[in-house]
């Protein structure tokens, strides 16, 4: 399958080192057209975002579009670090090799270090691009496809600080698994998935990735018709456990991560939602492998919030990374966009908080500018606009929980099994006969409100 091959990712970084990149004397655009002292060339290392400065923390009333407003990278909020809650993480695919096109449409953008080919060259020069854009946003952290960053090519050393959130195995696009991967009826597609997946896991750990996603794109099925669903649900299994197994083997510590969605590609994918992933982990004896990688778009498509989806992760155990992006309730598929409700990304950061953190997880910007958005500019606006709108969030925790009032309100909804008898059944020794007795003797019970629109009021009141 040309084993090689697969290894391209590590080119990614060939005297990529940011410092290089930043302090070059060059100061003309990385435009391919440019007379500007040879910006044509394929080792052009001028500046490749010129008119854009590195993103800094201006707060609430900067009008500067290109500055942060709520997110204060070194704040301290509950405890840590504004940047330690968070753990923002670029998404390359989106950010850097996505184009525009939708399901109507043909693609829509032309950055200017782009040249249309599928070169080493132009891997070099996207990835320096890459690496510029992060380090003017302020994030350290990236995460990758395997298929996304670089053509064929030989192993190449990497050079930067900046390091994957964690990286993945593209297992949907190609042909070959239009049947699925690891649950392919075709042998032979199940082992080349296994020998990708193989390099995949192999890249991240030289890389110093802290992660690895699984995401089942084509792990379902289109009709109940012609497929063997426990087949192939036990063949999936079986190729979580190698992939645990040669984790291990090749000393990598990061999480292995599962990341639900209902459908789309397929009718049906079999790991629906995060109750469903957790349901499979118990059955085959994985939960202790794995957590999730919670897309907060996947969860809209699946019919729940993002919130339920989180908290449904962390009172498992099983929290460990964000996808960070929304849908459109008016469009029917997985737009991806970046997240700018404060309402929903206080939920997301209420239930970050109560787990403790996310890290060695964090948020990844799974979320792609619009296809109408096509200046170099928009990719830091939507960014920033992302980053702001968690930061704010994790804020109006911080007010929540000073408050006190909403917490207050939940306790006192349960108060009743702080009681004896309360106690007794949360332990487990609630036996009916017991409970009949007790009932007998109080008769029928006063259901008191549930003060939900009490409970709105005073969330609302700290957005």
């Amino acid at each position: 399958m040309k084993g090689s091959k697969l290894l391209l990712l590590l080119l990614l970084a060939s005297s990529l080192c940011l410092s290089a990149v930043i302090a070059a004397q060059h100061t003309c655009p990385a435009d391919l057209d440019s007379k500007c002292e040879g910006g044509a060339s394929d080792d052009w290392e001028g500046e490749y975002f010129p008119g854009v400065p590195k993103i800094k923390y201006e707060g609430p009333t900067s009008k500067n579009p290109l500055a942060y407003k709520w997110y204060n990278a070194e704040e301290v909020i509950l405890g840590k670090k504004m940047k330690d809650w968070m753990r923002f993480s670029v998404a390359f695919w989106h950010t850097f090799r996505g184009n525009g096109a939708d399901p109507f449409g043909a693609p829509t953008k032309a950055w200017p270090w782009e040249d249309g080919t599928n070169s080493l060259a132009m891997a070099k020069r996207r990835m320096r691009a890459h690496f510029e854009f992060m380090e003017k946003l302020g994030v350290d952290k990236w995460c990758f496809h395997d298929r996304d960053i670089a053509p064929d090519g030989k192993t190449l050393k990497a050079k930067t600080n900046i390091k994957p959130l964690w990286g993945t195995a593209q297992l949907f696009l190609h042909p070959r698994y239009m049947h699925g991967a690891a649950t392919s009826p075709e042998v032979k597609v199940y082992a080349y998935a296994a020998a990708q997946v193989k390099k995949a896991l192999e890249v991240t750990h030289y890389l110093g990735g802290e992660n690895y996603v699984f995401w089942g794109g084509r792990e379902g099925y289109q009709t109940l018709l012609n497929t063997d669903m426990k087949r192939e649900l036990d063949h999936l299994a079986n190729f979580l456990q190698a992939a645990v197994d040669y984790k291990k083997k090749i000393g990598f510590n990061g999480t292995l991560l599962i990341e639900p969605k209902p459908q789309e590609p397929t009718k049906h994918q079999y790991d629906w939602d995060v109750a469903t992933s957790f349901a499979f982990l118990q059955k085959y004896g994985l939960t202790g492998e794995f957590k999730i990688n919670v897309e907060c778009n996947h969860a809209t498509l699946s019919g729940h919030s993002c919130h339920h989806e989180l908290e449904t992760a962390r009172i498992n155990g099983l929290l460990g990374n964000i996808d960070a992006n929304t849908g459109d309730p008016q469009v029917g598929w997985d737009t991806d966009q970046f997240m700018t409700d404060i309402a929903e990304a206080t939920l997301v950061m209420s239930s970050v908080v109560k787990n403790g953190g996310l890290a060695p997880g964090g948020f990844n910007f799974d979320a792609k500018l619009r296809r109408e958005s096509t200046d170099v500019e928009d990719m830091f606006l939507a960014h920033i606009s992302g980053m702001d709108t968690l930061a704010r969030g994790l804020r109006n925790v911080a007010k929540l929980m000073e408050d006190g009032s909403l917490d207050d309100l939940v306790r006192k909804r349960y108060q009743s099994f702080d009681s004896e008898i309360g106690a007794l059944i949360e332990a487990g020794n609630g036996d009916f006969e017991t409970l009949e007795k007790m009932v007998l003797e109080w008769g029928e019970p006063n259901v008191p409100s549930g003060k939900q629109e009490l409970a709105e009021i005073l969330f609302q009141s700290a957005l």
